[in-house]
């Protein structure tokens, strides 16, 4: 701003420049901007880009059992579990969020009843993250979503007292009932047409086994709601869930693992390379979640009808509210929102993947799962502060890293959103990094070599083009030092 006020020749240079330093190290292809654009535009999306990064929160290393603010009160509840005494309950929650009632740490924790989700409170912000999502679809494809696939966690749901779930009964156009005395959700009204800002969506919900197991009353709340929402007289525009049922389509709506099944198995699969193509993982998400379940939650294979829902499907929503947590940090991430994406793409579909950032309840934001890695990757992943933590904490400091980059790769083997750049970026960060390798060798040979695999794969499966020498010269490094190891 002050080049342009003082002299407009100098300041059109240094924007030049800036372009072709976003280019080089892959910005420019983050935040979506290429050279064709205007200038100005481009500017303004890259300042916008790194703002968002830089308001990301990372960890500065890892919890220590016994050690912070409630370290006392951890180190006395584990001795009065240990001496079977009583230890004080305390509820679920994440204090990132504002809830302080969570502290101090080390109680005997419980959840929240059942039939009291979702809480008041939290049909307000799941209403608010629907149009949330919608309003972005309509400004990016200049129409509404008719069928969005939304992924339900039972841990988010303990933690939020329901936003996710609330979201859903939003987005089909139902509100919940409360009982006032109890505060328990007693059933459901019709939301009228006139009274909504966007048509109805047909949700299809993914659930996960824990989500399952304790909740079934939400089960039976939303097929209910989805029976009736279906069974009106609307326009096809307003209501895909009318229109599919005239059409005479059986109304499933909810699916997930078998009684008895957890997760998905993506992950192990890709770990184990017990996979060709991506093909193979897509087939593998749509068996692991074909399932449907009825109002008593007893569920039927039905991977036909599941498939259907994910080839036809607008979008899918998985939503993220843990600060503390971010789609790098465990496999399931990768599991659901990349085996959504595998599976879509194998199926001809074009459905957006959204992460949508419910992180602060007051600031709802929904991004492009494409843009989430890559805010992730800048921010955490590669960002060398975050690895310094880590590297306080020796042989669990590795580990850490070396999950980060398992993560990573289970997004690039399911999805096509991670990019060279981006593998450049986080080798460089890690064992292109002398002082880096050097730690993992010696703090954590199996996480060093862990990674080093995970980088050879992504070379081998063509998920990472790359023609450096350094890379290969580090990896041979490691090899080298990990069978020192395995000779003693």
């Amino acid at each position: 701003a002050n080049a342009a006020t003082l002299d407009p020749r100098r300041a059109k240079l240094i924007a030049g420049a800036i372009v072709d330093e976003a280019e080089r190290c892959g910005l420019a292809a983050e935040c979506g901007v290429d050279r064709n654009a205007d200038v100005a535009e481009t500017l303004a999306r890259l300042d916008a880009w790194l703002c968002d990064v830089k308001e990301m929160r990372i960890g500065d290393g890892l919890h220590v059992f016994g050690r912070g603010t409630c370290g006392e009160a951890e180190i006395d509840a584990l001795l009065r579990a240990l001496d079977g005494r009583f230890v004080e309950p305390g509820p679920a929650g994440a204090p990132s969020r504002g809830r302080a009632d969570v502290l101090p740490t080390g109680r005997n924790l419980f959840c929240i009843d059942p039939r009291h989700v979702p809480t008041r409170t939290a049909f307000d912000i799941g209403r608010r993250a629907a149009r949330e999502v919608v309003t972005r679809h309509a400004q990016e494809h200049g129409e509404w979503p008719r069928n969005i696939v939304l992924d339900l966690w039972g841990s988010a749901t303990i933690r939020t007292g329901g936003e996710d779930f609330a979201q859903a009964l939003a987005l089909i156009g139902v509100m919940p009932v409360w009982d006032h005395a109890s505060a328990r959700v007693s059933g459901f009204e019709i939301e009228q047409l006139a009274k909504r800002d966007f048509p109805r969506v047909d949700v299809t919900l993914h659930i996960s086994g824990l989500f399952r197991d304790m909740f079934p009353t939400l089960i039976a709340l939303f097929h209910d709601a989805v029976q009736a929402i279906a069974a009106l007289d609307e326009d096809a525009d307003a209501n895909p869930l009318a229109s599919a049922r005239r059409e005479g389509e059986a109304i499933e709506r909810i699916f997930g693992a078998a009684q008895g099944s957890y997760g998905l198995g993506l992950g192990e699969a890709i770990s184990r390379g017990d996979w060709t193509t991506r093909d193979d993982l897509a087939r593998a998400y749509l068996e692991a979640g074909g399932h449907s379940f009825d109002r008593r939650g007893e569920s039927a294979p039905a991977r036909a009808a599941f498939t259907e829902r994910v080839g036809s499907a607008d979008a899918l929503v998985h939503v993220q509210d843990m600060a503390e947590t971010d789609v790098l940090t465990g496999a399931a991430y990768a599991e659901y929102e990349g085996g959504f994406a595998a599976a879509n793409a194998t199926l001809g579909g074009a459905a957006k993947i959204v992460h949508l950032d419910a992180t602060r309840p007051s600031t709802l934001t929904a991004r492009a799962l494409e843009q989430e890695i890559a805010r992730v990757l800048r921010a955490r992943a590669a960002n060398p502060r975050w690895i310094a933590g880590q590297m306080r904490h020796g042989h669990r400091g590795a580990a850490e890293i070396a999950e980060t980059i398992d993560n990573l790769f289970a997004f690039a083997a399911t999805t096509s959103f991670v990019r060279d750049a981006q593998w450049d970026l986080v080798f460089d960060a890690t064992i292109g990094t002398q002082e880096v390798r050097d730690f993992l060798l010696d703090a954590n040979p199996r996480a060093a070599e862990a990674i080093r695999h995970v980088f050879q794969q992504a070379i081998e499966r063509g998920l990472w083009r790359t023609r450096r020498n350094s890379v290969f010269d580090a990896m041979t490094t490691i090899d080298d030092r990990a069978g020192e190891v395995s000779d003693r």
